[in-house]
């Protein structure tokens, strides 16, 4: 809040009018008026009386603030989602970075900020300042590693490992790998559960727990794919295909989205350059991102407070997958096959 409308504000709040604060400060009445829309500003002499007379101290009255509070966090990167569909990611970018200029040691706003515009740019299609943004989101992710908190540090120390695997910068992954510790034995989250339920807040030990196992279930889906890629590297080729399967089935029993059903498969066909099965996994992945997605529909997750989806970011991430299987190097080679061509065809206009 900007010290014009503190001013304001705490004025009817303490129920003076303009004349009066004027008469106490020793100032006239269009001066106040002048600090209340923002034309001027008190003389740095007055702002300890003013502080005192509107009843707050200095740092709030000059709206000094080391750090936004999660609420404040979260309400500021819904705001910048609501401006990457309307404005586009360069007005984003200027706002997101606009606001870290503010709380330049805020490193909870700095990684969360960092993540959103790490995934914004995955959506943008590719330019020539892409190369740009990316830096500028990396050193973002390097900044939040001056945090005094452990769990910030530690989050964004493993996306600049995925950063450095994905370029092959292997000893420095490394490296900041050796610094992560290692996992603590006790699970506090797992103590919280059990207190809700002997202090009979059944709701609230449900909603823990359901958070947990989806946790585990997507841990779980994600190792299956790795263990998926290492037997395909190692040709083995039917352990390849009955992880694929494993966790085909893994998705389907712990209810996970529907496109998590079809993803190992996927992956699994692009590396055999198999595109009549490759196709057959595809499709009802493509389908898939458009399916409203309801997780509290499921026995597993009745807890668990769902998110309001973009109607249109399921249509946005088809045609981004789409597109992105005809330019990588992997699935290139259904560019011009006849069944891919058939097969997406379909998706052609729809919104």
């Amino acid at each position: 809040m900007k010290l014009s409308e503190i001013i304001r504000e705490r004025r009817i709040a303490k129920q003076l009018t303009q004349e009066q604060l004027a008469g106490y400060l020793g100032v006239t009445a269009p001066a106040v008026n002048k600090w209340e829309k923002g034309v001027s500003y008190p003389d740095i002499t007055l702002l300890p009386i003013l502080a005192r007379l509107l009843g707050t101290d200095l740092n709030t009255l000059l709206s000094f603030q080391d750090d936004l509070s999660e609420k404040e966090i979260a309400l500021f990167l819904n705001s910048l989602s609501e401006s990457l569909a309307s404005d586009g990611f360069e007005k984003v970018f200027e706002l997101a970075m606009d606001k870290i200029k503010e709380f330049p040691t805020c490193y909870a706003l700095i990684l969360n900020t960092a993540m959103f515009l790490d995934g914004a740019l995955t959506m943008q299609p590719k330019a020539e300042n892409t190369a740009n943004y990316k830096n500028e989101v990396e050193e973002l992710y390097q900044r939040a590693l001056n945090s005094n908190d452990e769990n910030i540090r530690n989050r964004a120390k493993s996306v600049l490992i995925s950063m450095y695997r994905e370029r092959k910068e292997y000893e420095a992954a490394q490296e900041l790998l050796q610094t992560l510790p290692e996992k603590s034995p006790v699970d506090k989250k797992q103590i919280q559960a059990s207190l809700y339920m002997t202090m009979g807040k059944l709701e609230e030990a449900a909603k823990i727990e359901e958070e947990k196992l989806l946790s585990l279930t997507n841990e779980v889906q994600q190792t299956l794919m790795l263990l998926m890629e290492i037997a395909l590297q190692q040709n083995r080729t039917e352990d390849a295909e009955y992880i694929a399967d494993v966790s085909k089935k893994c998705a389907e029993i712990f209810d996970l989205w529907e496109y998590n059903r079809y993803a190992a498969e996927f992956q699994l066909y692009a590396a055999q350059k198999n595109p009549a099965k490759l196709v057959q996994a595809l499709v009802p992945m493509l389908k898939a991102l458009t399916h409203k997605r309801d997780i509290n529909k499921s026995p597993l997750y009745r807890h668990i407070k769902s998110k309001k989806e973009d109607a249109a970011f399921g249509t946005r991430m088809r045609k981004i997958l789409i597109d992105s299987i005809c330019t990588e190097d992997d699935t290139a080679f259904l560019k011009d096959n006849e069944i891919f061509q058939a097969a997406i065809s379909e998706f052609d206009g729809q919104d």
